[in-house]
């Protein structure tokens, strides 16, 4: 018995769609010369992590509420270190200062270096779509920078959590690839 392409196609579409509407999109990446997760993870761990958001990603709802609801998504999405993500973190004297900034709705031309010094510019938010700049920052100075987005209908749907999942993989990756190069690596 033979079955159609079209047979096939439709079956696969019936199982694969429900899969694909839940996935986050994470957009190109870029990292720093510098980057260096060893640095990153020496920071974090087992301190307070700032992190800083610009925009509404839900508007008409209340900013307050929305951040409220951000923070367990995040930190029950955390990357390795034992941090703990919050708003009201202050700098450190003589020490440079680290953040996440998440840019909701962020305009097509901003860049990362003007997000980590602190402008934001925005494009209409669409309805229904949970959309996110990431720029990981020391000082002005963008590590670690890429984009996500997936439908979500508030700031406690669990696609939003399941986007800060994928998303932190990529901002903080512990890849040995992207460990600075510096000298010879002790090679004569």
């Amino acid at each position: 018995m033979k079955i159609s392409n079209s047979v096939v196609a439709t079956f696969a579409g019936l199982i694969l769609a429900p899969a694909m509407a839940s996935a986050a999109v994470i957009g190109g990446t870029n990292y720093a010369a510098q980057y260096d997760y060893g640095e990153f993870f020496s920071i974090a761990d087992h301190h307070d992590f700032k992190v800083v958001l610009e925009g509404n990603p839900f508007p008409g709802r209340d900013m307050g509420a929305v951040a409220r609801d951000l923070l367990p998504a995040m930190q029950s999405a955390k990357p390795r270190p034992a941090l703990t993500f919050a708003y009201d973190v202050a700098a450190v004297k003589d020490q440079p200062d680290y953040r996440l900034v998440l840019v909701f709705d962020p305009a097509n031309d901003l860049s990362s270096k003007e997000v980590c010094s602190g402008v934001s510019r925005f494009k209409p938010g669409g309805t229904g779509v949970f959309n996110a700049y990431a720029v990981y920052c020391r000082n002005n100075v963008p590590m670690s920078e890429t984009t996500a987005w997936t439908p979500a209908s508030s700031s406690s749907d669990p696609r939003v959590a399941e986007l800060f999942r994928e998303l932190f993989m990529v901002v903080w990756p512990d890849s040995h690839a992207l460990k600075p190069q510096v000298g010879d690596g002790g090679r004569r």
